[in-house]
């Protein structure tokens, strides 16, 4: 069973670990955000791609919920004692990723093929793709002004309201070498819980990549971000809030307007199954807080059990 599966950061790693629990890694492609990409201290920054690397491959740390285990920080007290800027946490076994990843770029490598070189030292079995090769970043408008989405996010932490997404380059972006072929293939395309603002928004935002998803769209499956209204981690349901009007399973489905046939909601939200109907998409409820081993499970097999049967 092949599927593909647009992700973030973490809620779109744990998600793909749970489906690599029912089906073979090697069936699985992931194409993730690069919006959040940046360039500090000289070096290329990918958040998402590197927290998909460290979880799939078991080398995150899961306390803090971001970046490697058994991290140490001397790089970035060294940093601050000399002045700079420390307001993005970069760990020294982080910056050894970063340093590989900076280095192959510089030589004219596309992020594409360095990241398919990264994912095969760190032991991954799945396709792991960046959604574009080319230059796209996320800058969010708010009040106080408009700023590149680590500044918002990391910095300033998220505490200006999001009034607007705007997704800088995605006009001329175009998806990177696998990721056409990878959704025309998959006998189902999954959005994983991922906010669909910063995370998921980014990836549709290349034209390409939305146009096979919606052509594909009775296979295309969501899960929703939201339990009872509210983000597990984050700022979605704030941005849900400033950017959709509300936090219910009807304003997750308008995200996804003509995009997906599925939507999964958390048992918490079950009120809300109506509402997805209405909008012409199947609801799916089952726990989507996928902490706990019968939790992802569940999930899987909710998600997976919309392929039909050979």
């Amino acid at each position: 069973m092949k599927v593909a599966v647009l992700a973030g950061g973490v809620g779109g790693a744990r998600f793909v670990q749970a489906l690599m629990e029912a089906i073979e890694p090697r069936e699985v492609t992931v194409i993730a955000n690069v919006g959040d990409d940046l360039e500090l201290h000289g070096l290329y920054i990918s958040p998402d791609l590197d927290t998909l690397f460290y979880t799939l491959a078991g080398l995150g740390d899961e306390e803090r919920g971001w970046g490697r285990a058994s991290e140490t920080w001397n790089a970035s007290e060294t940093i601050g004692l000399l002045g700079g800027e420390t307001w993005f946490r970069l760990g020294d076994r982080d910056v050894g990723l970063h340093l590989v990843r900076t280095e192959a770029l510089r030589r004219g490598e596309p992020l594409s093929a360095v990241t398919a070189r990264i994912a095969q030292a760190v032991g991954l079995e799945l396709t792991l793709l960046p959604a574009t090769d080319d230059r796209l970043r996320t800058r969010i408008r708010t009040p106080a002004g408009e700023f590149d989405f680590q500044e918002w996010f990391v910095a300033r932490g998220h505490r200006d309201r999001a009034d607007e997404v705007v997704y800088e380059g995605a006009a001329e972006a175009r998806p990177a070498p696998g990721v056409l072929e990878a959704l025309e293939a998959a006998e189902l395309i999954a959005i994983a819980p991922s906010n669909p603002f910063v995370s998921i928004g980014p990836i549709l935002a290349v034209g390409e990549i939305r146009a096979v998803v919606e052509r594909r769209r009775d296979r295309v499956v969501a899960v929703s971000p939201l339990i009872g209204g509210r983000a597990v981690k984050g700022p979605a349901d704030a941005m849900f809030t400033s950017l959709a009007g509300g936090t219910g399973a009807g304003q997750v489905t308008d995200c996804y307007e003509g995009l997906i046939g599925s939507l999964v909601l958390d048992e918490a939200d079950a009120d809300d199954a109506e509402a997805v109907a209405e909008r012409g998409v199947r609801p799916l409820v089952t726990r989507t807080l996928i902490s706990e081993p019968e939790a992802r499970r569940g999930l899987a097999e909710t998600v997976l059990g919309l392929v039909p049967a050979s």
